[in-house]
Order: structure tokens, then sequence, then C-alpha cells
């Protein structure tokens, strides 16, 4: 089994930044990628960034590109999301997942594990 907890939620208004951190624990494998999604109130649950298991690949969906990183420290087990020019369509509960392989995936039905979510809201 896996842990994944996720922190850095938060308010903040359009054009703010925000950090979000996931760390793993448990039973890691040695080579697992590691991906942000996220669900909006009323909406499915959406892919929003991923990293290779030694952050040699990045896949971003359209909306993130040029305003969200997606960053990892294998020494921590953590992963990060950095969120810049946040815009209030971006308010959703953020997800950290991992998946066990080399390949990023954008895949909802990739990923083993997920966390419990940590809420952003970004006003108007």
């Amino acid at each position: 089994q896996v842990q994944l907890v996720e922190s850095g939620g938060g308010l903040v208004q359009a054009g703010g930044s925000l950090r979000l951190s996931c760390t793993a624990s448990g039973h890691t494998s040695s080579n697992y990628g590691m991906g942000w999604f996220r669900q909006a109130p009323g909406k499915e649950r959406e892919f929003v960034a991923t990293i290779s298991w030694n952050g040699g690949n990045t896949l971003y969906t359209d909306s993130a590109k040029g305003r969200f990183t997606i960053s990892r420290d294998n020494a921590k087990n953590t992963v990060y999301l950095e969120m810049n020019s946040l815009k209030p369509e971006d308010t959703a509960v953020y997800y950290c997942a991992v998946r066990s392989g080399w390949a990023v995936s954008s895949r909802l039905s990739a990923y083993d594990y997920w966390g419990q979510g940590t809420q952003v809201t970004v006003s108007s």
C-alpha cells in the first residue's frame, strides 16, 4: 500500500500563485510516475500534469501549460505542482496520484493510488 498526503491548497485571488505538495509513503517501488488531477464541483476528475519517475518526462493538460510546473524530489518521495496566474476556473479539489512504470500517462485508470485531495479556491 502507498499513502499519499497532499498539502498547500487554499484560497487565492485570481492571478496569484500556490504550490501544492504530495508526499508518498509506504510500499513505493523504485520507479513510479506521479501526477496531479483535479475535480471541480459537478464535474468529472480531470488530468492536470504528470511526471516520470526520474523527472525526465512531463505532461500537462493544455490549460496548465505555461502556468503550472510539476516537479519531484525523489529523496523526499514528494511531487510538487507550482501554479501561477491562477484563474477562477482552476478552482477544484486537487488530487495527487501514483502509478507504476516508466511512462507518463494522463489517464485516471493508469494510476494505482490516490490522495485525499486538497482544496484550491481562486476568487475573481
